[in-house]
């Protein structure tokens, strides 16, 4: 009889689910709604995929400084208002760079699934107001600074062990403005990224701080396979035998328009619709208006498709009267 209880367990061993690790690194492009988004999806596919298990998230983050060295409203928000405030209950522990906390009411295995992020109605200002056409960048109070800060200090504050793009990681690198100089951006290291100089060319100049994130974000995702060109080849080989795409596959160069196009979809949510059914002649009045007054100029470059997509965008809503948040904005959580 002493044998069967362990026997019976051992049986049983595999039916036990294990915990499941669930690690993200808010990166320096994501806001809070990206990042809050992207990790509700991992839990959410965590509880599809081991209902049950003891669910543990770790979080980290990129960059988000404030001008007291501590954490921006964005990161301060993913960690205490999304993490301790909501997502714990789903979780038995979460830890982040501010605290360690367990779930000592039980996890809960009910996660819905979507989750609605909202805005609260107490005139806060929230994404790039289209009817003013302002400069709005991420630093609230940028450091008085008459020179670019160096590429260590950019470094650091990125989190990032030595100097790369944050879009295909290649080593070589440029001091890129998230508002340009021109637009009225600061010399705070948080108005840099560090981007190669095929990504720099390409980054939008606008006035928007949040806007240019969320392009380093989108062009991240779309040039993701490139990362591994420069992996030694043991990494390549062992990637591909599991599934990772390794370089991005030629594709025929599109017009720019064409190009446009696509980035007005991607990035922000154009549908075939919204083509067809512009006013064009006022669209276009718009667009010149946004053009000359919210974006800039770099590398003398007269046509920009990140730019002039943004320039689209907020001219559609401009001549919609849709002057909220646009793409890739902050956002709050409503009360659980």
């Amino acid at each position: 009889m002493a044998k069967r209880p362990r026997q019976q367990a051992r049986k049983g061993a595999a039916e036990v689910p294990k915990e499941v690790g669930i690690y993200h690194d808010m990166k320096v492009y994501e806001n809070f709604e990206r990042c809050a988004q992207r990790i509700f999806q991992c839990v959410r596919m965590a509880q599809e995929q081991s209902p049950g298990a003891p669910r543990r998230l770790y979080l980290d983050i990129q960059g988000h400084r404030n001008s007291a060295g501590g954490y921006d409203h964005d990161a301060y928000e993913l960690m205490k208002d999304f993490g301790m405030g909501y997502l714990l209950q789903y979780l038995t522990e979460l830890s982040t760079p501010l605290y360690q906390v367990r779930n000592n009411g039980g996890q809960r295995n009910d996660l819905p699934n979507t989750l609605t992020i909202g805005y609260p109605d107490d005139s806060s200002e929230y994404g790039y107001d289209a009817s003013k056409l302002a400069l709005r960048p991420r630093e609230k109070n940028p450091a008085d600074r008459r020179s670019k800060p160096t590429l260590k200090a950019i470094t650091e504050y990125l989190g990032l062990d030595e100097p790369a793009c944050l879009v295909c990681w290649r080593r070589q690198v440029e001091r890129c403005h998230v508002v340009p100089e021109a637009l009225g951006g600061s010399l705070d290291v948080r108005n840099f990224a560090l981007l190669c100089p095929a990504h720099h060319a390409e980054a939008p100049d606008v006035a928007d701080a949040e806007s240019f994130w969320a392009w380093v974000d989108y062009a991240e995702l779309r040039d993701s396979p490139d990362k591994w060109l420069d992996a030694p080849e043991e990494l390549q080989k062992w990637l591909r035998k599991r599934g990772v795409q390794i370089g991005s596959p030629q594709r025929e160069q599109p017009s720019f328009f064409s190009a446009v196009k696509r980035e007005l979809k991607a990035l922000y949510g154009w549908t075939d619709a919204d083509f067809t059914s512009a006013v064009w002649e006022k669209l276009m009045e718009e667009f010149h208006t946004v053009l000359d007054t919210a974006t800039g100029r770099h590398f003398s470059i007269e046509k920009k498709v990140s730019t002039y997509a943004w320039a689209y965008d907020v001219a559609r809503r401009r001549v919609s009267g849709d002057s909220g948040p646009g793409q890739g904005v902050a956002a709050h959580l409503p009360t659980p």
